[in-house]
């Protein structure tokens, strides 16, 4: 573990992998719940990273202590308080599903079941607003990118990469592999707060129409 300053404000925590981000990220929110790090009010998961903001001029190393007193991230997050996943529908006629069945080896109705049996974790945000980085994809169905991504992926698609699955809130380019589509907004301006689905929530897939 590494804490170095992050601007005035800000303390930036590296880590090995994303499993000892998803734990710290964890274990700090529960030590905010319990009222220690005063000083931290918001936090920002990525992929090998934690920052903590803090409102104005930040105690940098008293922060930095503090952080490394809970110790290095192993092992499984603290326990969270139960909270019902959050279900999206999906309707599975994606464009690259026979590929990714032929990818896997798997039959395409394999693919579907076992894309929607699993409980997801958003681990982090991603690269456009509302966009979340879901763990928790069955090994079986880890595939790479495309290798020429699209020039316009259409809102609401499902996807898969590599070890995560994650939907498109917006149209944009993009190389995840489509499995289906979504009809629930991802980010919504007038909603409080915008983003469906923020780092730590549960998410479900529930194939449309079963």
């Amino acid at each position: 573990m590494r804490v170095v300053p992050f601007g005035d404000d800000a303390v930036l925590v590296e880590l090995d992998d994303l499993a000892q981000v998803r734990v710290l990220d964890d274990t700090v929110r529960a030590a905010r719940r319990e009222g220690a790090l005063a000083q931290v009010v918001d936090q920002v998961p990525a992929a090998r990273t934690l920052l903590l903001r803090g409102v104005g001029a930040v105690d940098h190393a008293g922060l930095a202590a503090a952080v490394r007193a809970l110790g290095v991230p192993s092992g499984a997050s603290p326990e969270v308080a139960a909270v019902p996943p959050v279900e999206l529908a999906v309707t599975y006629d994606g464009p690259d599903l026979d590929e990714v069945a032929a990818l896997t080896g798997l039959p395409a109705r394999e693919v579907v079941e076992r894309h929607a049996a699993a409980t997801y974790t958003v681990a982090f945000g991603g690269f456009m607003p509302g966009f979340a980085y879901l763990v928790g994809l069955d090994p079986a169905l880890r595939v790479p990118r495309r290798a020429s991504p699209r020039e316009r992926v259409p809102a609401g698609s499902v996807a898969i990469a590599d070890e995560f699955s994650a939907v498109y809130p917006a149209a944009t380019p993009g190389g995840w592999r489509l499995l289906g589509r979504c009809d629930q907004p991802l980010w919504d301006v007038d909603r409080r707060p915008p983003a469906l689905l923020a780092p730590g929530t549960h998410v479900r897939f529930v194939e449309a129409g079963r």
